[in-house]
C-alpha cells in the first residue's frame, strides 16, 4: 500500500497564476496536500499561453511554462467578480487550511476574499499573500515581473563579464530565478504557518515579496557588501570563494567548471594539469595567495586547459578527485548517468484515457516515511469543477447547473 504523502489531509485553495505562488503549490501538492487550483471561466491561468513551446496535443494548448508549475493540482473556474463566484470562494476557504493569491494588493478586498474577510469565516486559516513588493511600502501598488526584481535587488549587478571584458555589463539570469525561490521561500512560510496554526489553533497571514525574497536570495554577497561596505565586481563564470572556482574553456572550444579552493584540492589540481611546482609558487601556495593574487592564477590555468580537449581534462581532475563538471546542453545534462541514476525525469500518470503521460522534472525532496510517490498531469482548465464543488461544499447537479447559468463557473 502507498503510504501518504506528508500532507495528506491539508486543502489548499489556489487563487495564483504564472510562476512564484504556482510553483510554492505545486511544491506543497507534490507533498500530499489537495490543490484546488481556480481559475477564470474561459481563460485560466495567464501562463497556459505562455509559449511555444505547447503540449503537442490539438486538445491541449496548455504551454511548458504552465506544466512546470501546475501538477498534482485540481483546476476549477470561478469567476470571482460574480457574487455567486465570490460566495463560492468564501465557502471554499471555509473548508480550506490554507489560501494563496498573488493579485495586486487591495484587489480581493473588493469581493470581501481579503485575509480579514476571510479570517472572519475560518480563523485557523493560512492566507498567503504573493505579491512584488509585499503588502506596504511605496512600492506596493506596483506590478512587476522577475526580471524587474533581478534588477531591482541587485542580482544582475554581481551576475555578467567583468568590466573590462568584451561584453562586459549586467546580465539577468537565464532563469526566472526571483519567482522560483520566492516559491520556495513561500512554501516554507506555509508550513511554518501551518505548524503554529496546529499549535495555536489560529492562522494568520503571509506577506511574501519577491523583491524581498529577491534580495535575501543574494546571501553572502549581501553580507560581505554589509561588512566591507565594498560592492561585489561581477566575475563572470568565476566564483566568490577560494580560487579557483572557474570556468575554463579548452582546447576543443568546450567549457569546463573546477572548484579546487582547499590546499588538497589545488595540489590535485596542479598535479592533474601536470605542473606540481605551482604549488610551491607563494602567488599560489595558499588559499588567500590564490585570492590575493587571483587574475593572474587564473590567467595561468586559462592557458593551460586551453592545451587539451575537455574529455582529457575531466578525465584526469576526476582521477584525482577534484570537483569539476562539463559545461552542459540540456541534452548532455539528461544523458548524465548520475541525473539518470536519481531518476530526476519523470511522466505524469496517465489519469483519463484521453490523456497522455507529460515528462516533468522529479521533485528533488527524497522522504524516507513519506516518499513523493504521486505526479498527477497538471489539469485541464476546469477540468475538475464539478467534482471539487460536490465533493467538498456538497453542491448537487442542480446547483452547478445554476452556478454556470449565473456565469459564476
Amino acid at each position: 500500500m502507498t503510504a501518504p504523502g506528508a500532507l495528506a489531509g491539508i486543502r489548499i485553495l489556489d487563487l495564483s497564476r504564472i510562476l512564484a505562488a504556482p510553483f510554492a503549490t505545486q511544491l506543497l501538492g507534490d507533498l500530499g496536500a489537495d490543490v484546488i487550483k481556480v481559475e477564470r471561466p474561459g481563460v485560466g491561468d495567464d501562463a497556459r499561453d505562455y509559449g511555444p513551446p505547447f503540449l503537442g496535443d490539438p486538445d491541449n494548448r496548455d504551454s511548458g511554462f504552465y506544466l512546470s508549475t501546475n501538477r498534482n493540482k485540481r483546476s476549477i473556474t470561478v469567476d470571482h467578480s460574480t457574487p455567486e463566484g465570490a460566495r463560492l470562494i468564501r465557502d471554499l476557504a471555509a473548508k480550506s487550511d490554507v489560501l494563496v493569491e498573488n493579485f495586486r494588493t487591495g484587489v480581493l478586498a473588493k469581493y470581501g476574499l481579503d485575509h480579514d474577510s476571510l479570517r472572519e469565516i475560518n480563523p485557523r486559516l493560512v492566507y498567503c499573500s504573493v505579491t512584488g513588493f509585499g503588502q506596504d511600502g511605496p512600492y506596493a501598488d506596483r506590478a512587476g515581473y522577475d526580471g524587474v526584481f533581478q534588477a531591482m535587488c541587485g542580482l544582475m549587478s554581481v551576475s555578467g563579464i567583468p568590466d573590462g571584458e568584451p561584453g562586459a555589463g549586467p546580465m539577468k539570469v537565464g532563469v526566472s530565478m526571483v519567482d522560483i525561490l520566492t516559491g520556495l521561500y513561500t512554501a516554507t512560510a506555509i508550513l511554518a504557518a501551518l505548524r503554529h496554526r496546529d499549535a495555536t489553533g489560529e492562522g494568520q497571514h503571509i506577506d511574501m515579496s519577491l523583491l524581498d525574497c529577491g534580495l535575501a536570495s543574494l546571501s553572502h554577497y549581501v553580507q560581505n557588501y554589509l561588512v566591507s561596505g565594498e560592492p561585489a565586481p561581477r566575475r563572470g563564470n568565476g566564483g566568490f570563494g577560494g580560487i579557483p572556482s572557474q570556468a575554463f574553456t579548452c582546447a576543443d572550444g568546450e567549457d569546463i567548471f573546477v572548484v579546487a579552493s582547499t590546499p588538497r584540492q589545488f595540489a590535485g589540481l596542479a598535479g592533474a594539469l601536470g605542473r606540481p611546482e605551482l604549488t610551491d609558487d607563494p602567488r599560489f601556495a595558499t588559499v588567500s595567495a590564490r585570492i590575493a593574487n587571483r587574475d593572474h592564477v587564473l590567467e595561468v590555468l586559462s592557458a593551460i586547459f586551453a592545451t587539451e580537449p575537455r574529455e582529457v581534462w575531466v578525465r584526469r581532475l576526476e582521477d584525482a578527485d577534484v570537483p569539476c563538471s562539463p559545461v552542459n546542453s540540456m541534452p548532455q545534462v539528461f544523458a548524465n548517468p548520475q541525473i539518470v541514476h536519481r531518476e530526476m525525469l519523470r511522466h505524469t500518470d496517465t489519469g483519463a484515457v484521453r490523456d497522455s503521460a507529460v515528462p516533468v522534472l522529479r521533485n528533488p525532496i527524497r522522504l524516507s516515511q513519506t516518499p513523493i510517490h504521486g505526479y498527477r498531469r497538471p489539469p485541464r482548465l476546469g477540468a475538475d469543477t464539478d467534482d471539487v464543488l460536490a465533493d467538498v461544499l456538497g453542491a448537487t447537479t442542480s446547483d452547478i447547473d445554476k452556478l454556470r447559468a449565473a456565469g459564476a463557473i
